[in-house]
């Protein structure tokens, strides 16, 4: 006699989702429409968004493009890039620059710690970024995330890794809700097809960027929605509390517009003036005081000062030289 299960278990695996993995994506002879991985690189090669870091294998493009992404919207990355590629065009050409003229390119996308630590990493490989994940993990301001998709778009490593839009993806696929990024990692390991591991998370991320969104997503065009745990529950997942339970974590492609009301108030925001003031001229902490308005100024500067994105020189601050 088979072995009993609890009534109303709703644990899912990625076998019991989709069945078996065999296609001619993972040499087998399975028709293509029948596995996930072919359904969605159908869909990417179809609809695939045209970013500039995604038309090269260079590691030092995909680097800067990573380093950009980790809290910025796509849509204000591209231009930024393809300027700061144009200032710096090597890893070499960012290592022998000062830090000050890096912040002054970085200027207007915020979290300047990216461009400190992005400096410093090639400050520490002028030669060229090392090519495991374990390394490139190890190197300044890059983290597990930011490794896996620099091993994976740079040098073509079979790597699983997720961000924001591949924890929702994949979670609500298999599991009818956001996954954790432990969860969403272990899922990426299992689907991922043998071949084109590049395509196939740029094709999930892609699909967590224009359909499937955060609020409102558009289920009915998804190549997912015939199995979908998510889409085929009552009211696309919506009644279920998606949103409230699993808040986006933050993280690559975050095309959900920011909360500005919120940002406001924040030190970030002071920090983000004084470095753009900066950017001008040298100023005397008065300077900068009336320029800003915020009675926090002469605080945050000084812990610019200490995280080495601000220098002092006798009475005024300054870009590093």
């Amino acid at each position: 006699m088979p072995p009993k299960t609890r009534r109303g278990s709703k644990k899912r695996t990625l076998k019991a989702a989709v069945g078996p993995q065999r296609s001619a994506a993972y040499g087998g002879c399975v028709p293509k429409s029948y596995t996930v991985s072919a359904r969605l690189l159908a869909h990417y090669r179809r609809t695939a968004r045209d970013l500039p870091w995604r038309r090269t294998r260079d590691p030092y493009a995909v680097l800067v493009s990573e380093v950009m992404l980790q809290q910025t919207q796509a849509s204000r990355v591209t231009p930024a890039f393809e300027r700061f590629m144009r200032r710096f065009p090597t890893l070499a050409g960012l290592a022998g620059a000062p830090l000050g003229a890096v912040l002054r390119e970085w200027s207007g996308l915020g979290y300047n710690r990216r461009a400190r630590d992005l400096h410093r990493t090639a400050r520490l490989s002028p030669g060229g970024l090392p090519a495991t994940v374990s390394a490139l993990d190890a190197l300044p301001g890059i983290g597990p995330y930011t490794a896996g998709a620099i091993a994976c778009f740079a040098f073509g490593l079979r790597v699983p890794f997720a961000d924001t839009n591949i924890q929702r993806v994949l979670g609500r696929w298999v599991l009818g809700r956001p996954a954790t990024n432990r969860e969403a990692v272990a899922l990426d390991a299992e689907a991922m097809p043998t071949r084109s591991a590049d395509l196939w998370h740029h094709a999930l991320m892609d699909l967590g960027a224009t359909l499937c969104r955060p609020r409102d997503p558009s289920c009915d065009k998804c190549p997912l929605n015939g199995d979908c745990r998510y889409a085929l529950s009552s009211g696309n997942g919506l009644a279920n509390g998606d949103a409230g339970r699993h808040p986006p974590a933050g993280g690559r492609y975050r095309d959900e517009p920011l909360r500005p009301a919120a940002y406001k108030d924040t030190d970030r925001r002071v920090r983000g003036a004084i470095v753009r003031a900066l950017t001008a001229r040298d100023m005397t902490l008065r300077s900068l005081e009336n320029e800003i308005g915020d009675g926090r100024v002469g605080r945050l500067a000084e812990a610019l000062v200490a995280d080495g994105l601000v220098e002092r020189a006798g009475r005024r601050y300054r870009l590093p030289l």
